[in-house]
């Protein structure tokens, strides 16, 4: 059986405790929302997780971090030390988006590596094997090649896979009857709309999908149903294209939950922040309950080197209105390939986002962590400070460079301190006797 399988008879399984534990979760409860789909354990059956994941409703946010190699940039040990880095900062998931190198190899080094779920994107390589080792156009790739990817990733110990299948013909319909600003920007989704325009054919991974199905079920592969349609720019975001896509995904959802395979939704993309609460209503009506997993979302275009924090933006609104898993966006985003400071940026604002999120949703022990900063702040007990932070290094290093001899105070305030004027105001009342007081 599969852990939705199980989930669904209401067994509750070692994976179930491990996550309820770390949720500080009643595992019923847990178990339950497995059963409904509305959170997803992403965990292939031939691998060992010693940091699983549970992803989706009533659960903390879950951030995702981004690695790969590309055709300039193809070696391995630049991107083992972005896993580190990413881990270390406290991302949550890791998703492998290789497209330069030995693409396998790499995958398998990661995996190795890789404590919590991986997540890949198959038709990469299989649009990578077609154009470099078969010396063909992405036109030509095979549909039989690209299930068989998908089925290497399954054997090979991958956790959750993106599957761009809601990209129908009918959804490119809405494309030509509004023209967008961007067209589409997901690589997946562009790979797969060249191929159905010169071959004049539905989406192989729409047609196939029982075939996905029984590939993800043999192997305990968590379905994440792609965004090929998401908007790229603020003024493609909210079109038919998009809500199509949504509920082709969302009829999709139902097919794999009969066949017990556990389902995330991917979503935008770019998006003022006024139409993201109601992308996740959306999502959330048309998908039935499934995890919605959301790049950013961007709230403006015009940030490049601080898109970071326009996803952190996006990420607290849409993770505060029912967002469930978002996936970091670094400084380097639409400039370059990320480095390690970038990698650690990205995660670290994601996660400030998430733990937003956490406090609006009454995520059990997330508003604690806030009040203990408070006590620490209000005591000038520096040490607790940093150990609470997300951020420790960072906060350790701002608190030295302002130097010890300043005591316990900051060099923003120094002897002009807020709370110790507090403090001797109230000690000063306190010791005065009622009646005497200054006029």
């Amino acid at each position: 059986m599969t852990i939705k399988d199980q989930a669904k008879q209401g067994i509750i399984s070692q994976l179930i405790e491990r996550c309820a534990l770390d949720e500080n979760l009643d595992p019923k409860i847990l178990v339950q929302a497995v059963g409904a789909g509305e959170v997803v354990i992403p965990h292939n059956r031939h691998v060992h997780l010693s940091r699983p994941m549970a992803i989706g409703k009533g659960i903390s946010t879950k951030v995702n971090a981004n690695i790969g190699t590309s055709k300039d940039h193809p070696e391995l040990k630049p991107e083992l030390e972005k896993l580190k880095v990413a881990l270390d900062a406290g991302a949550h998931t890791i998703m492998d988006l290789s497209t330069g190198g030995p693409i396998k190899e790499i995958r398998q080094a990661i995996r190795d590596a890789c404590p919590v779920p991986l997540g890949t994107v198959p038709i990469y390589q299989a649009a990578v094997e077609t154009v470099e080792r078969r010396k063909r156009s992405i036109c030509e790739m095979e549909v039989d090649d690209l299930l068989r990817v998908i089925e290497e990733h399954g054997q090979e110990g991958v956790d959750f896979v993106t599957i761009h299948c809601g990209l129908t013909l009918k959804a490119m319909e809405h494309l030509r009857l509004r023209e967008r600003v961007m067209g589409v920007v997901s690589r997946g989704g562009s790979f797969i709309l060249e191929w159905m325009t010169y071959n004049q054919k539905e989406n192989p991974l729409f047609e196939r999908f029982d075939d996905i199905l029984a590939i993800a079920r043999e192997h305990e592969l968590t379905l994440s149903l792609g965004d090929g349609l998401r908007p790229g720019c603020l003024m493609d975001a909210t079109d038919g294209a998009q809500v199509h896509e949504l509920i082709v995904l969302g009829e999709l959802t139902v097919r794999a939950w009969d066949a017990g395979v556990q389902v995330i939704i991917e979503g935008p993309g770019h998006m003022s922040m006024d139409q993201i609460p109601a992308n996740i209503l959306l999502e959330k009506k048309l998908c039935h309950g499934a995890p919605f997993y959301v790049l950013g979302p961007l709230a403006t275009d015009i940030a490049p080197g601080y898109d970071h924090i326009t996803s952190a933006i996006g990420g607290a609104i849409a993770a505060a209105a029912g967002a469930d898993f978002l996936c970091y966006v670094t400084p380097a985003e639409h400039l370059k390939l990320p480095s390690l400071e970038d990698v650690k940026e990205g995660v670290i604002a994601s996660l400030i986002a998430a733990h937003a999120a956490d406090i609006v949703k009454e995520v059990p022990g997330a508003i604690e962590k806030d009040r203990m900063m408070a006590e620490a702040r209000h005591h000038l007990d520096w040490k607790t400070q940093i150990e609470l932070s997300i951020d420790p290094e960072k906060a350790r290093l701002y608190r030295e460079e302002g130097g010890e001899y300043h005591g316990p105070t900051c060099t923003m305030c120094g002897e002009y301190c807020a709370i110790k004027t507090y403090q001797r105001a109230m000690r000063r009342g306190r010791n005065t006797p009622r009646g005497n007081e200054r006029k």
